[in-house]
C-alpha cells in the first residue's frame, strides 16, 4: 500500500503547493486528488469561473460534500439554505452587483460583524470588497454551492438579461410625456433609431421605478472609460445599483434628453431639463441635468416629490421653539427670511412648506426659480431662462409691478438680485430666499461681502435658518450604544446632559432599512434677527460676534440641534458629527 501511495505522495504535495484557495484546502485535506484539482483549476481559469463552480459542474464533488469538507477543515459553521426563508434576509447591506460577482449572500448582522454565506470561504477579495463597501467585518458561513447559486441568480440577474426580460415582460403600463425637444427635424431623424431602442427605453423606466420604490432622491448615470454605472442616492448616501453594458450609454443619454426637452445633438455643454412619468393616476416629475465628461455625458436625475412640500413644519424635524420662531416670522407682513445650507440640504422643501402655510385665497404669491421644482396650485411660479434674458433680477422687477404679497426667490446669487429682494422686503413684501452658506451668522457677512450695505441688511432681514439633513434611525432595529463619556463631552454634550436619564442609539440594519437608517431628518439653526444682532451688523461686526449674540439669545447651532436629536433617539452621534462642524 505504501508503494502505491509513494509515487503520488510527493507529487501531490508539490502540486498542492502550486494551487490556491479551495483547491489547495481540498487537496491538503485529502478530499480531492492533486491532478484533478490542477485540471479543474485550469478549466476554471480558462472559463473565467470559480473553482467551486468548476468542481461541482464536473461532478468531482457534490455541493454538499464540498460544503461539509470546507466546514470541517476550516472550522466554519455550515448552513442549509433550504432551512431558512431567504426573503427575510437583510436587504441593501451589500449591492446586488457585488453579491452576484462573488456569489455570496448576506445572512445577518450583529454589531459590526456581517455574516455572509458563500461556497468559497477562501475568497479574500470578496471579504475585502464587502468590508470596504459596508465598513463591517465579514464572517463566513459555508453554504452549498448549488443552492446558493440558485438564490443569488434569482435575486441578481445580469443586466443584459434584465434588459431583454424587461422588454418582453411588458410590466410598465405608464406613459412618458414626450414633448418637442427643440432639436431640428434632421437631428431627430438621426437620433430616432437610438432613442426608440426598446431595451434602453425599458431599462430607463425600470431604473426610475426602482429609484422611486427605494426612496431615492437622485439617480446618477456615469460613463467611464471601460464601465458605465448607475447609482442612487438613498437617505443622502450614494449606492451603486448596477453596471449596464457600456454600449448603451449614448442611446440612454439620447433617450433621456428627448423626453427632457433637451438638444440631442448638443453634447459639449451642460443642459438642464425636466420630464414626467405617468402611471395610473399618479405622475412624478424629474429634474434632469447633463454634464459632458471625458467618456460621455454624465446625467443626474432628481426625483421631485410634490408630497414633500405638503408635509408640514412638524414633519421636517423642527423643535418646538424653532418652529415657533419660524412661524412667527412667516406670518409677519414684510421682511426677508433666508434659508441657508449646501446643495441637497432640504432648503427647497423648507421654502415650499412656508409657502404652503401662506398659500391662501387672499394672498398673492409669486416665485422665481431655476427651475421650479414642485408645482404648487395657487402660486405663480416663474422659471429662470438666461437665454431669453429672464434672470432672477428681471423676474423680481416684474413681480413688484404685479401687486405681490409674498415673493420667493430660488437663490440670491449676485448683488443686483440681493438689492431688489431687499428693496421688496423694505416696501411691504414678505421675501423668502436661499443662500449657500455654512450657518446662519456667516450669511450676514456673506451679504456684506457681496456689497449689500449693512443698514439694508439690518433693516430688512427678520430671520435666517441654516439646515442640514441627517439620516434618521430605523425604529425597527436601532439599539442602545455605549459611548465613552469623553467622546460624548468632546462631541458637545455638557456634563449636565450626561445625567443618565437617556441613552444614545446606534444603527444596526434590517430588511426594512438602509444600514440601520430610514429617511432623513432636518437639523436647524433658526436665528431671528434681534435688536442686538442688528446693532452688531450696523457696527460691521463679524460672524463670530453674531454667533456669540445668537447663543445669548437662545439660538442653538447646528451641532447642538443634532445633539438634541441624538438625545431623543432620532439619529446617531456619528451621523451628527459627520454633517456638522463643532
Amino acid at each position: 500500500m505504501a508503494a502505491e501511495i509513494l509515487p503520488d505522495g510527493p507529487a501531490s504535495t508539490l502540486a498542492a503547493s502550486t494551487l490556491s484557495g479551495v483547491a489547495r484546502v481540498l487537496v491538503h485535506a485529502g478530499k480531492l486528488p492533486s491532478r484533478t484539482a490542477e485540471d479543474l483549476s485550469r478549466v476554471a481559469r480558462d472559463q473565467r469561473r470559480s473553482f467551486v463552480s468548476a468542481a461541482v459542474g464536473a461532478n468531482a464533488l457534490s455541493s454538499l460534500e464540498m460544503a461539509t469538507s470546507l466546514s470541517q477543515v476550516l472550522g466554519l459553521p455550515l448552513l442549509d439554505l433550504d432551512a431558512i426563508d431567504v426573503n427575510r434576509l437583510p436587504q441593501n447591506l451589500v449591492d446586488a452587483r457585488t453579491l452576484s460577482q462573488y456569489q455570496v449572500l448576506v445572512l445577518g448582522r450583529r454589531g459590526n460583524r456581517l455574516f455572509i454565506g458563500g461556497a468559497d470561504p477562501t475568497d479574500q477579495e470578496a471579504v475585502d470588497r464587502i468590508k470596504f463597501a459596508t465598513q463591517l467585518t465579514p464572517e463566513w458561513v459555508v453554504v452549498e454551492y448549488d443552492k446558493l447559486a440558485r438564490i443569488v441568480d434569482s435575486k441578481t440577474a445580469s443586466v443584459s438579461d434584465a434588459l431583454d426580460s424587461i422588454v418582453s415582460a411588458g410590466e410598465f403600463d405608464f406613459e412618458v410625456e414626450e414633448q418637442d425637444t427643440g432639436a431640428t427635424k434632421a437631428d431627430e431623424e438621426v437620433a430616432s433609431a437610438e432613442v426608440e431602442d426598446a431595451p434602453v427605453v425599458r431599462f430607463l423606466q425600470k431604473m426610475l421605478i426602482d429609484a422611486i420604490n427605494m426612496r431615492a432622491s437622485d439617480l446618477h448615470f456615469e460613463p467611464y472609460e471601460n464601465t458605465y454605472r448607475v447609482r442612487f442616492r438613498i437617505d443622502g448616501e450614494l449606492r451603486e445599483i448596477t453596471q449596464p453594458p457600456i454600449a448603451i450609454k449614448d442611446k440612454l443619454s439620447s433617450r433621456i434628453k428627448v423626453i427632457s426637452r433637451l438638444d440631442i445633438s448638443e453634447k459639449r455643454v451642460p443642459q438642464d431639463g425636466r420630464m414626467k412619468l405617468k402611471f395610473g393616476n399618479k405622475a412624478i416629475d424629474f429634474r434632469v441635468s447633463t454634464l459632458p465628461t471625458l467618456f460621455g455625458e454624465k446625467i443626474v436625475i432628481r426625483i421631485l416629490d410634490p408630497s414633500s412640500a405638503r408635509l408640514g413644519v412638524d414633519a421636517l424635524g423642527y423643535e418646538r421653539e424653532e418652529k415657533d420662531r419660524l412661524l412667527a416670522c412667516v406670518r409677519r407682513p414684510y421682511g426677508m427670511i433666508l434659508v441657508t445650507g449646501p446643495t441637497g440640504s432640504g432648503k427647497t422643501v423648507s421654502l415650499y412648506t412656508c409657502l404652503n402655510i401662506l398659500n391662501q385665497p387672499g394672498v398673492n404669491i409669486s416665485t422665481v426659480e431655476d427651475p421650479a421644482e414642485i408645482n404648487l396650485p395657487g402660486v405663480n411660479q416663474v422659471n429662470v431662462n438666461d437665454k431669453a434674458g429672464m434672470n432672477f433680477a428681471v423676474a423680481l422687477k416684474a413681480f413688484l409691478r404685479q401687486d405681490p404679497d409674498v415673493i420667493m426667490v430660488g437663490e440670491i446669487r449676485d448683488l443686483e438680485t440681493a438689492d431688489i429682494a431687499i428693496m421688496a422686503a423694505q416696501t411691504g413684501h414678505l421675501v423668502l430666499s436661499t443662500l449657500h452658506t455654512n450657518d446662519a451668522p456667516t450669511t450676514l457677512t456673506r451679504l456684506l461681502n457681496m456689497g449689500v450695505p449693512a443698514f439694508n441688511i439690518a433693516s430688512s432681514i427678520i430671520l435666517i435658518t441654516a439646515q442640514r439633513l441627517a439620516r434618521r434611525l430605523c425604529e425597527n432595529c436601532k439599539a442602545p450604544a455605549d459611548y465613552p463619556r469623553e467622546a460624548l463631552l468632546n462631541a458637545g454634550f455638557t456634563p449636565e446632559d450626561l445625567d443618565g436619564s437617556w441613552r444614545p442609539y446606534r444603527a444596526i440594519g434590517c430588511s426594512a432599512c438602509n444600514n440601520g437608517y430610514r429617511g432623513r431628518v432636518g437639523l436647524y439653526q433658526v436665528m431671528p434677527i434681534s435688536e442686538e444682532i442688528q446693532r452688531i451688523i450696523l457696527a460691521q461686526g463679524n460672524a463670530i460676534d453674531i454667533a456669540d449674540q445668537a447663543r445669548r439669545d437662545g439660538v442653538r447651532d447646528l451641532r447642538q440641534s443634532g445633539l438634541l436629536k441624538v438625545r431623543n433617539g432620532v439619529t446617531t452621534l456619528d451621523e451628527v458629527i459627520s454633517v456638522t462642524n463643532q
